[in-house]
């Protein structure tokens, strides 16, 4: 499903060079549910970005369902995210001008869908999330958790190869927070492809696979529940066993 082979996100101001990605290697199979975590300035967001084809790779290929996304241009990436990719996000992105159920069928909108189609499409969607009868209520109308749920059937709504969840609890109480949690796992469950960012390592454990990011490279690349999965917040990373003597930087 994804494919990513030498990933590298260069960017030079001056005479200072970053490596946002550092030669990244990440295959991920139809159906499975990976947390990527790692400190803040780590890689996430711009693994992240490179993942939903928001920007591509200074340098190295990657493959979304067996397409080569890495090269394409702006409006290509475009026709890519709406056909296979499904986003939610923390603060919900959602309109606060249009109804629920208008939020839901934008993406469809976006697609050329007919108006009875997306209306239908949108209105099962918001039944699976259990918000039927919110249709036609404004997104202020909504708790938080409800807002979030309208992001997932939005993500939904499209029937995307893969589901990108971006810190989709940060802006919730904790308990509100397991729900969404417990609904990713449930849609995993059903078959969805989902990969979560996360700095939370409590979410990040939920997911059966764990990929940590440290400076742009992976450092650690398995299930969830074995040791160096995370690092627990008292620990410095000058002590993390999967962590010394690695290089910063490309290799020349």
């Amino acid at each position: 499903m994804i494919t990513l082979n030498d990933i590298y996100k260069i960017y030079v101001n001056g005479d200072t060079t970053t490596y946002a990605s550092n030669g990244i290697n990440l295959h991920i199979d139809k159906g499975e549910f990976v947390a990527i975590v790692g400190q803040s300035g780590c890689g996430k967001s711009t693994l992240m970005n490179i993942i939903g084809c928001l920007d591509v790779p200074t340098e190295g290929t990657y493959l979304l369902n067996g397409i080569d996304v890495s090269t394409m241009e702006d409006d290509e990436l475009a026709e890519i995210r709406n056909k296979m990719l499904g986003f939610i996000f923390q603060q919900y992105n959602l309109i606060p001008k249009l109804t629920v159920i208008e939020n839901v069928e934008l993406p469809l909108l976006y697609a050329g869908v007919d108006s009875d189609e997306r209306h239908e499409i949108a209105k099962k969607a918001l039944e699976r999330v259990g918000l039927t009868g919110k249709e036609k209520n404004y997104p202020s109308q909504l708790s938080g958790g409800q807002q979030q749920r309208v992001s997932i059937a939005r993500a939904l709504a499209g029937n995307p190869s893969v589901i990108l969840a971006d810190e989709p609890t940060g802006a919730l109480d904790s308990r509100t927070g397991r729900e969404v949690l417990e609904f990713l796992q449930q849609l995993n469950a059903e078959g969805n492809t989902i990969v979560l960012i996360t700095h939370d390592n409590t979410i990040a454990k939920a997911a059966k696979r764990i990929v940590r990011l440290h400076d742009g490279s992976v450092v650690y690349d398995g299930p969830s529940d074995k040791d160096g999965a995370v690092v627990q917040a008292h620990v410095s990373f000058d002590d993390d066993p999967l962590l010394k003597n690695k290089k910063g930087g490309k290799e020349k």
